[in-house]
């Protein structure tokens, strides 16, 4: 076995740790300022205020079923010995008039329907033999039964939705049932994504020899998008340093993050981080990560924009999208946890990786339905290349930075990755 050159070990302690960089882009997330949105609009985004009821819910005590509305004290019906009550009116729903009920009456209502005063329970049509003039009834009801009672739900001063919370279906009907037509939000953040490459063209253009279809700007917009930003996708910039500096001049005056793909790695690396220079500190480091170890980043413009400078490889910059810039927008969302869910899994095949460097390979996260273990199966090799892998993959398996190989049948760790539908 050949022995490492003193350069290369020294090249691998210099490289920064997976935890390490994370930790620096999470420092660097800026939550945008919060706005007030019609309910219809906050779906998705994080509530940025205590909502407190103004109004009970329900706001009246209401019939939960059709049927008939009475005194529980009336409607004792012992063994075979039903009761029988005149019925001497009719609610329906969305009744405005005010009824009062006699005792040793019914007043036949709906569902939803205000109760009557001095009524306390509603018995059921089907505990009746339903007739509009003179009930008989069945079976005897308690004292608040089949009834919704006023603030039963919410009452007066009550949160309703809390600051943190994720607004979806049931908090805008929430929030609409407590007479909230506006809620104050987080709003999506605004993610900029930048394909720098004089070989790139756009999917409408057929490329000549040498050019290359812009994937990333394509890729990256959708993963910023279910990782819940507001996205621009910039598109393709040559590479001449003027022009790529005006672009992403123009991106920081707009955008809580700047992605530039094909900005780290090799000469072209070098070139991105000049043209850059004068906009702000740009910090280009290997992390101790495969594939994606080449990468940059820092903060941009007059408000300090986060941006990156990550590799041009799809592959590449997807699995760096994933470890570090998904988290930062997930914070920048005021989501509480920014990381995707991680769980221990049985290897079914063996798997490689670099030493020195965390490995986040490929792989289809299974589950043994009689014993509830997860599996998972690696997929393809470890080439930073192949993208059509991970389309395949909904986990991302993590083999530490100390091991160079691991066997089938041991647990590794594996990170959930959006699930296909």
């Amino acid at each position: 076995m050949t022995e490492p050159t003193p350069e290369l070990d020294q090249a691998e302690q210099d490289l920064r740790s997976v935890d390490e960089q994370i930790a620096r882009v999470l420092q660097a997330a800026v939550r945008p300022r919060p706005v007030r949105v019609a309910i219809s609009e906050a779906q998705g985004l994080l509530c940025a205020e205590e909502v407190v009821a103004e109004h009970a819910l329900p706001g009246f005590d209401q019939a939960a079923v059709d049927g008939y509305a009475v005194r529980s004290v009336d409607v004792r019906a012992d063994g075979d010995e039903p009761v029988q009550l005149p019925v001497v009116g009719e609610i329906p729903a969305g009744s405005r008039q005010p009824r009062r009920l006699q005792p040793g009456q019914a007043v036949r209502v709906a569902t939803g329907a205000p109760l009557p005063t001095l009524a306390d329970a509603v018995v059921p049509t089907a505990f009746t033999d339903g007739h509009p003039a003179k009930v008989t009834i069945h079976r005897s009801v308690p004292s608040a039964g089949y009834v919704r009672r006023t603030g039963e739900d919410v009452q007066i001063g009550d949160v309703a939705v809390r600051q943190g919370d994720t607004i979806g279906a049931a908090q805008v009907g929430l929030l609409a049932a407590v007479g909230r037509s506006k809620v104050l939000v987080y709003p999506r953040p605004r993610v900029s994504i930048v394909s720098v490459g004089d070989e790139l063209v756009d999917i409408d253009r057929t490329p000549s020899t040498g050019q290359v279809y812009d994937v990333n700007s394509y890729a990256l917009a959708a993963a910023a998008r279910d990782a819940g930003a507001e996205v621009s996708r910039v598109g393709i910039v040559p590479s001449d340093p003027k022009r790529l500096r005006e672009v992403v001049e123009g991106r920081l005056l707009m955008s809580e993050v700047v992605v530039v793909a094909g900005g780290a790695g090799g000469t072209a690396g070098d070139e991105v981080q000049a043209a850059l220079s004068d906009l702000g500190q740009i910090d280009m480091t290997r992390v101790a990560m495969h594939p994606g170890s080449a990468q940059g980043f820092g903060r941009l413009g007059p408000d300090s924009v986060p941006t990156f400078l990550i590799p041009a490889n799809p592959m590449s910059a997807l699995v760096v999208f994933e470890v570090l810039i998904r988290p930062l927008i997930r914070a920048a969302r005021g989501t509480r946890n920014p990381h995707r869910r991680t769980v221990s899994a049985r290897l079914l095949s063996p798997v490689s990786s670099t030493k020195g460097r965390r490995g986040f390979l490929r792989g289809q996260l299974l589950r043994d339905e009689s014993t509830g273990e997860y599996l998972v199966q690696p997929l393809g090799t470890s080439g930073a290349h192949l993208l059509a892998s991970l389309a395949e993959a909904n986990c991302l398996v993590n083999v530490d930075e100390d091991l160079t190989e691991v066997p089938a049948g041991e647990q590794v760790k594996v990170t959930f990755l959006a699930q296909r539908g």
